[in-house]
Order: structure tokens, then sequence, then C-alpha cells
């Protein structure tokens, strides 16, 4: 990335779709859920926004974010896609300083590492955390055995400790070989939206996801990456940590994994910890 002086929108333009007080009583909805048997766990999220408009006709600056991102908070599958404006079509720009991998292709073999669990340093992490974790591996782990060969699904990592900026995840990694007859298309069938922000079981929480967020996730938990399918090669993160530009608002979604060992202020806790850094970063 090229230096480049980034100029966000003023730390106290962010708003939420969900305030500290609704944040808490959805987490409670998802709670009862679980009580009630229909799901185990739901990823449940909000997204800041702020005003950021064009400067003289010129759009905010995604590579400027990028390289403050990638120097205030380095992350292993951060970067930016930018598409301009164009003949019919309005600009948008996506900036991840994501953590998390969600699909990574070399020839036959598919890995994907969920991130599920976080904390301040190692000892914030509760049992609900590795619970959390858990889950959501083993979704993995059935969503690969729809295009793997049977048989060569398993788990090489589970519940591994991961450093990064500000805080500490839980991270677990899946692998299995795919089946000759599967192409992208089944793969992402199979696997998209990533299991670690729906939930699961991953149809169950999708319908309670869209009862409860009023804010369209865009981008956010979403797949940023590239597929080289010549080469049977790809590597997709999991677009967490991540903000999008587009309408001359600025916005960014935070979000944690509910279970029903889940806290209220737990939850709202872990969602402003995973924003505070980054939104500091953007903001002017």
């Amino acid at each position: 990335l090229a230096p480049a002086r980034w100029h966000g929108p003023a730390a106290d333009t962010w708003r939420s779709s969900a305030a500290a007080d609704r944040y808490r009583d959805d987490v409670a909805r998802v709670r009862e859920h679980v009580r009630e048997g229909d799901v185990y766990q739901v990823n449940l999220c909000r997204v800041l926004s702020a005003p950021l408009p064009t400067t003289g006709g010129q759009e905010p600056d995604a590579a400027a974010l990028a390289t403050t991102l990638a120097a205030g908070n380095p992350a292993p599958f951060g970067g930016y896609v930018h598409v301009p404006a164009g003949a019919g079509v309005e600009p948008v720009w996506v900036v991840s300083a994501s953590p998390e991998l969600f699909l990574r292709r070399d020839g036959a073999t598919l890995t994907s590492a969920p991130i599920k669990g976080t904390a301040v340093d190692v000892d914030g992490l509760l049992p609900k955390d590795e619970a959390e974790n858990i889950m959501i591996t083993d979704l993995v782990r059935n969503d690969l055995q729809h295009v793997c060969q049977p048989g060569t699904v398993s788990v090489e990592a589970l519940l591994a400790v991961e450093q990064h900026p500000g805080l500490v995840h839980l991270v677990s990694t899946v692998t299995g070989e795919l089946r000759d007859d599967v192409g992208w298309a089944q793969v992402l069938d199979a696997t998209f939206p990533p299991a670690s922000v729906s939930g699961a079981p991953k149809s169950s929480a999708l319908r309670i996801i869209d009862t409860l967020e009023d804010e369209p996730r865009g981008p956010y938990c979403g797949a940023i990456g590239w597929v080289d399918a010549d080469r049977g090669t790809a590597e997709l993160a999991v677009g967490i940590r991540t903000f999008w530009w587009r309408d001359g608002v600025l916005r960014f979604g935070t979000g944690a994994g509910i279970t029903w060992g889940s806290d209220p202020d737990g939850e709202w806790d872990e969602t402003e910890l995973k924003a505070r850094r980054l939104v500091a970063l953007a903001s002017s």
C-alpha cells in the first residue's frame, strides 16, 4: 500500500443500528429461542454508521483507510476492494481488517478456520466461549461434508488461542478433500454465509437474525478475497472488522455469538471491544 492520509468522520458522529438497551433485549430474545429449542447459537450484529460525503466530487480514499488499518491494526486477512463510479454504477468500496479465514483452497484441499470466543486477554475467555467455538466448528465440519470426500473432513486444531491487537480469539481449523464433481458454485452453496457469523443450526439462525436485525449487513459478514478458478486456488476471509462506504456513509459492523450461556451486558461489551480500536483508527 502506498502512503496516504486518511480523512475519516468525526468520532462523535458514529451511530449504532441498535442502542445498548435494544441489543441487550435482543440477546434475551435469542436466549428464549435457545430455551425453546429453535437454535443453539445466533450471531447477533449491529451496524455503526457515520456520514462521510464526497469532497469536491472525490470519493473518500479506500487505500488510505486500508493503509491506516494495516499500520494500526495489522490483520492476517486485511485488504480492500474498490469499485469506482462508472456508467450507471455507483461507487462502493470495502476495507477489511479481518482476522478470520472463511475458505482457503489449494487444489482439492479446502480449509476453514472459524473464530468464536473473544476477550481482552486469555484470562478473560470463559467456558461459554469454548462452547460457542465448538458449536460453530461442528457446523463448519457439517458444511464441508456436503462437498468433500467421505471420511476426509477433520478438525486439525480446536480452540487454539490467537493474539490480535487489543484482544484474543479462539480459533479452530477444519479441512477436507473436495469431491471431483464439485465446483465453486457447490462449495459456496454449502458453506455460505460463514458459520461463525450466522449460527447453529444455520437455517434457523438466519431466520432469527432476519427478525431481529434492522440494518442490512451489506458486505459485513460476507466473504472478501480472491478465487483463481484455473489453478484451483483461493483465499476468502470472513468479512468481519470491515468498513464499507456507499452513498456518503461509512459503515462498520460488529457482533457477538449468543448462546444460552450469554450475558446481555457481556455480549454488548464484546461488540464494543471489537469495534473500539478500529472505529477509533477510522475516525478523524
